[in-house]
């Protein structure tokens, strides 16, 4: 089986690449499918991570979305525009197999799915978290240190005053100011404390 994918991959990536399909967007109108993965994997592999959070499934997302297109190559005419499709759906999937697993395993339904959630604000929500994750990788380390020891390791001000070495009024002043800038980052994008 393994041995049928990878020959099926290795005849997949012999033929020759062809060039892009006129579209209305410029610049796309004379890529080939070699010049297309060496600008757009970068930002791929940024957009998957930050809604799986999980490198090495980003990295096989990618992967996968661009043998796809290689074997659609003919069919596609806007390629950016579908490789973004493509990831983003491919990463919805792995999420939504997390859930089912978590759940399978836990017995009940995970804490991040709620029955009365429509699949729509699902998405919407995914995409925000997504969202706020690829925020918070831009951060500077200090400030995404910050962030992670009071909201996701729950530290109160005065231990993560000892971990940095900042004063208790330093801390406060620093996490107001980022999740006040986070915050206009996210408002444009339909974002709010209720997302």
């Amino acid at each position: 089986m393994i041995q049928d994918r990878h020959a099926h991959r290795t005849e997949l990536m012999l033929k020759p690449t062809p060039g892009v399909k006129p579209s209305n967007a410029k610049g796309e109108c004379e890529l080939t499918l070699r010049e297309l993965f060496d600008t757009e994997e970068a930002p791929l592999l940024r957009y998957a991570f930050a809604l799986t959070g999980h490198r090495s499934v980003a990295e096989e997302i990618v992967q996968e979305v661009f043998l796809l297109l290689h074997t659609h190559w003919d069919d596609v005419d806007a390629p950016k525009a579908w490789l973004m499709r493509c990831v983003r759906n491919k990463a919805f999937n792995f999420i939504r197999d997390k859930q089912r697993e978590v759940s399978g395993i836990a017995g009940g339904t995970s804490s991040t799915y709620t029955e009365d959630e429509s699949p729509e604000e699902m998405i919407l929500r995914m995409e925000a978290t997504g969202i706020v994750r690829q925020m918070l990788l831009e951060l500077d380390e200090p400030d995404r240190q910050l962030v992670k020891l009071k909201y996701f390791e729950d530290l109160k001000y005065s231990e993560i005053c000892d971990q940095t070495g900042l004063s208790i009024g330093n801390v406060g002043y620093r996490l107001h100011h980022i999740l006040k800038e986070l915050a206009v980052k996210l408002r444009p994008l339909g974002i709010d404390g209720k997302s």
